[in-house]
């Protein structure tokens, strides 16, 4: 989900593992040369999530890799059948308000236009929790009191059996 820390904690962990660091909303911009949010007011959901869908192929065939995907990535079964057995898929979890928070100044599109940030962010656990949690290796909350430090060593201590083979 947006605001859960993808980015801040991905980058971390990618320095620490000592792995590239790829972040898809980041490639989005970069193939678009301009924000993917534009993409999205000008010409709707749809053509953002044929180029999510082309840049998870490309990314399902790298390795060694810490990955940031979009929020809503997995929320898609192609996005998931196409990354699905291509590395270890941690969920970052946080309460709702704590993700509006981190978000709020965001200027962000709706997946459902006429909401609240909260009630939008709400909508989509709602209809979608279920596949956040079908698509996920490991669940790891982000909304706890432990500084960034911990955080990324709580995540190296979770993820360090799973990365047993160097290409992982």
């Amino acid at each position: 989900m947006i605001g859960s820390g993808k980015t801040t904690l991905g980058e971390r962990l990618a320095a620490c593992l000592r792995r590239p660091f790829l972040d898809l909303d980041r490639e989005l911009d970069g193939e678009l040369g301009r924000s993917f949010h534009d993409l999205v007011r000008e010409q709707g959901w749809v053509p953002f999530r044929e180029l999510e869908y082309a840049l998870c192929k490309r990314v399902a065939a790298m390795r060694g890799i810490v990955c940031a995907l979009g929020g809503g990535t997995v929320r898609y079964e192609w996005n998931r059948d196409v990354l699905r057995g291509t590395g270890v898929t941690v969920l970052l979890e946080a309460e709702l308000a704590t993700l509006a928070a981190r978000v709020r100044g965001a200027d962000r599109p709706r997946v459902n236009p006429g909401t609240s940030l909260e009630e939008d962010l709400a909508a989509i656990w709602a209809s979608a929790g279920h596949l956040y949690r079908q698509a996920a290796d490991l669940v790891y909350r982000t909304d706890s009191d432990r500084p960034l430090g911990q955080q990324i060593e709580d995540l190296v201590g979770l993820l360090a059996p799973r990365l047993s083979h160097p290409g992982d």
